[in-house]
């Protein structure tokens, strides 16, 4: 039984959206909140329920408070852009995520990869990186919260988005109370007048601050706040996670050390850590040592004191050892106190995250003679903040750095004025997706980690691997000669993934980007070019890799769909009868009379960039941008014009013929658009003839069929064209209720050149008779096939013989010329 999604919506697209990326579960569609309440009583299987908030008569947020009764289904809310205070809302009421409009299928698809567990085979959970963070956030030994906004702290009309109970905690308020707050209602007003700094800081990548917090009661708390800026794919407004430590006991200690050497001694003796006073030499020779010593290091006081056993310096980590000392100069110099994080090595060899804090201690004459402080251990924060940081920079499979971080590295060099020259590798895998519905989930993650682990064996100081998306990963290279060896670099990787591949002879793409002056700046245009150069070579031959340079032609071609794309936007979005978009038109004879039946109407686009561009290229956008659904209408009612043109004419009996796309067809409301057009222009349905390609019921057949019943009972005729290209079968041919064929024009040109006796046009003439079909023959050019055509009892043909497609005038003048029926 496959496992139920319930979609709370009433967006006919949205929801084909949410049906066709998600094929592998049942979708349960609600148009109201009583129906979907019904599906939850009814089916304990609902893994997930997408909740449409924009729409008030749906009641989304009842069902979001009503669902607390139902604990199997997780919600992700469905809104406008313009709607985040909604969002809020939802959130607070239980929702776990939220996508916002338009809906996008590789956006849908990310979604399910995070929150959606997936069980294999064998009924084992595969780790959900989603849950898994859930997990570390709400058991967090520190604080946690997370924002929207630029700035979490300058932005002050966003609000907390999540907070974690020890956040609660720290700030002496419930949760309620704090998702209707910011930052700006619980710190202190003394405390925002570094906010501009802090803020330029997070936007580098990070920062830590210090802050005083008001506490409900009136009191004040100080936290330590490690403020990461994060990226959201389901947004594009960016978010923060601050990560928050009391310690308001730490300043406290800072402070009476300050101001009062008479209560030292009943500090040292709580201290929750080691207190210090020390030279200002190479070992930091101890002076004194607090008992705190012991449970910090695993070392006694009297073991550290004048180096006795070792030295403090001995203590601290190598790697640590240059930077604390050049911290602590510059703070001497300065006259500052010293703050600095770092780790020690313990005398049972473990590693321990330990902040220092202190201040020299001057003579007279103004020199350094001893330097105080405390040492306290922050392992527990490091290392959840270690491990979030992990899960936000590596992939969960390969343990490599992701996207995130190449796109930091990519920044970071940009902004270094790199001189080298630098290039990027992509390696696309999109066929793993074909072992792993072979093989399984499993097989396939363990194939990747072994080629990732192939793949990182071809990694030197100067390039680096990342796993940016799921089978796809780029070699990050600095420092090369010229293109030769890039391409020699692609030929290794080629050879390593033949060797690594096995049996699973799949191929892919291995597309190459070289960074100059023109696109440093821009690392989104980078990693896009880097994916068209991958795409372009991944269609090559099935069991083999082949690599490309992104060049000035790919450019250009992205150019120009991006233009015609915009072209046909304008189209779409605009009332006006816009010349850009014409229809051209091909008379149909009919064989028993020689004179006209009809046309058909053929689509053509102007621009004023490119010209006329052919209707493959334009089709095939539209469809890919779904434009084709607001065009297609009003290409309907250009030809439908034409058609109320003739009768008023008096050709009361001419047909027009209109090639309608799958996605115009399977749009739920097709059939009543095309019905209140009729209705509006006052023509009848008699003389429409809507083509479809065999492709489009052979992918869609039973919804295909219930449309084409609805057109046929108005009068409608539907012709089933280019017969015998595609793949149909004659099963679904007598099933289909379609009242016309059109013979492709492969089996009318096979006419010139193949015996008559053995050509089989004249067999699919007969079969379409016998299924209750007219017959139109499409390419018709020389007299000897329309004689044949007649011979075989062909009803109907178009074709060059008789006329190019022709304007509406000429048309006109083709049915006077040539009568109609």
């Amino acid at each position: 039984m496959k496992d139920k999604i319930l979609v709370l919506n009433d967006n006919p697209q949205e929801q084909n959206i949410i049906k066709n990326v998600l094929g592998e579960y049942e979708i349960l569609v609600a148009q109201s909140y009583d129906k979907a309440l019904e599906f939850l009583k009814k089916y304990s299987n609902i893994m997930l329920v997408f909740v449409d908030i924009s729409s008030r008569h749906l009641n989304g947020f009842k069902l979001l408070s009503d669902m607390y009764q139902y604990p199997g289904p997780q919600s992700i809310i469905l809104a406008e852009t313009t709607d985040i205070e909604n969002v809020k809302e939802g959130m607070k009421l239980g929702a776990l995520s939220y996508m916002f409009r338009p809906l996008d299928g590789d956006a849908l698809k990310s979604v399910m990869e995070v929150h959606i567990e997936k069980i294999d085979e064998y009924g084992f959970k595969i780790f959900n990186p989603r849950r898994a963070f859930d997990a570390v956030f709400d058991t967090a030994p520190i604080g946690i919260a997370m924002t929207l906004g630029k700035c979490p702290f300058v932005d002050i009309n966003y609000k907390f988005l999540r907070t974690n109970s020890k956040f609660e905690q720290i700030t002496g308020r419930k949760k309620e109370e704090l998702l209707s707050l910011g930052w700006k209602d619980i710190i202190t007003p003394e405390d925002f007048d570094e906010e501009v700094e802090n803020c330029l800081k997070i936007h580098s990548g990070n920062c830590t601050i210090e802050k005083r917090i008001r506490k409900t009661d009136g009191s004040l708390a100080w936290v330590k706040m490690f403020v990461v800026s994060i990226s959201n794919v389901f947004s594009s407004i960016p978010s923060h996670i601050c990560f928050v430590h009391d310690i308001t006991a730490e300043k406290m200690i800072e402070y009476n050390l300050i101001e009062s050497e008479r209560s030292k001694e009943v500090l040292l003796t709580h201290l929750p850590g080691l207190a210090f006073r020390c030279l200002n030499d190479e070992n930091w020779t101890m002076l004194f040592v607090s008992n705190g010593s012991y449970e910090l290091t695993g070392y006694y006081p009297e073991s550290l004191l004048n180096n006795r056993d070792l030295s403090y310096n001995d203590l601290i980590a190598p790697e640590y050892r240059d930077r604390l000392r050049n911290e602590w100069d510059r703070c001497i110099k300065n006259h500052e106190t010293f703050k600095h994080e770092y780790e020690i090595i313990t005398a049972k060899g473990e590693r321990k995250w330990v902040i220092e804090m202190g201040q020299p201690i001057y003579n007279d004459q103004g020199e350094p003679e001893a330097l105080e402080g405390i040492v306290l251990d922050i392992t527990d924060r490091k290392s959840v903040e270690l491990n979030l940081r992990y899960y936000f920079e590596h992939d969960r499979w390969t343990h490599l750095k992701n996207r995130n971080v190449l796109e930091k590295h990519l920044y970071e060099d940009y902004m270094k004025g790199e001189t080298v020259k630098r290039a990027v590798v992509g390696v696309n895998l999109g066929a793993m997706y074909f072992i792993t519905l072979s093989h399984g989930f499993h097989y396939t993650q363990e194939y990747v980690r072994n080629i990732a682990r192939a793949l990182e064996s071809l990694c030197t100081d100067n390039i680096t691997l990342y796993n940016t998306y799921e089978y796809r990963f780029v070699f990050y290279i600095k420092g090369y000669k010229d293109k030769d060896e890039i391409a020699l670099f692609c030929e290794k990787i080629k050879s390593t993934l033949d060797s690594v591949l096995g049996v699973e002879r799949i191929g892919g793409g291995i597309g190459v980007v070289e960074i100059d002056k023109d696109n440093e700046y821009n690392v989104d245009l980078i990693l896009r070019n880097l994916l068209i150069a991958s795409e372009r070579t991944v269609n090559g031959k099935p069991t083999e890799f082949e690599y490309c340079f992104f060049d000035v032609e790919m450019e250009v071609q992205m150019n120009r769909e991006k233009d015609i794309q915009n072209d046909l936007n304008k189209i779409a979005t605009t009332n006006r009868n816009d010349d850009n978009l014409f229809l051209l038109y091909q008379p149909i004879i009919d064989l028993s009379s020689n004179k006209i039946y009809g046309f058909e109407a053929l689509s053509r686009l102007n621009t004023k960039k490119y010209g006329v561009v052919p209707p493959l290229e334009f089709i095939n956008i539209a469809e890919k941008t779904r434009l084709i659904i607001p065009i297609g209408v009003k290409i309907i009612r250009k030809a439908f014009g034409f058609l109320k043109k003739l009768e008023n004419m008096g050709y009361g009996n001419v047909n027009i013929s209109i090639n309608i796309s799958a996605i115009q067809l399977i749009y739920s409301d097709f059939a009543q658009v095309v019905m209140n057009i009729i209705d509006e222009m006052e023509i009848s349905p008699d003389n429409i003839t809507f083509e479809i390609t065999e492709s489009v019921y052979v992918a869609n057949y039973d919804k295909v069929n219930e449309i084409i019943g609805q057109l046929r009972l108005i009068g409608i005729h539907i012709a089933i064209d280019d017969f015998g290209k595609g793949y149909s079968s004659l099963a679904a041919e007598l099933g289909l209720q379609a009242n016309c064929l059109k013979i492709d024009k492969f089996f009318i040109d096979s006419i010139m050149t193949t015996d008559p006796d053995k050509a089989i046009t004249s067999d699919i003439i007969s079969m379409a008779h016998k299924l209750g079909h007219y017959v139109i023959a499409e390419g018709v050019e020389h007299e000897e096939q329309k004689k044949y055509l007649v011979n075989c009892g062909c009803e109907k043909v178009q074709g060059f013989l008789f006329s190019k497609p022709v304007s509406e005038e000429e048309a006109v003048r083709l049915l006077i010329e040539m009568g109609t029926d």
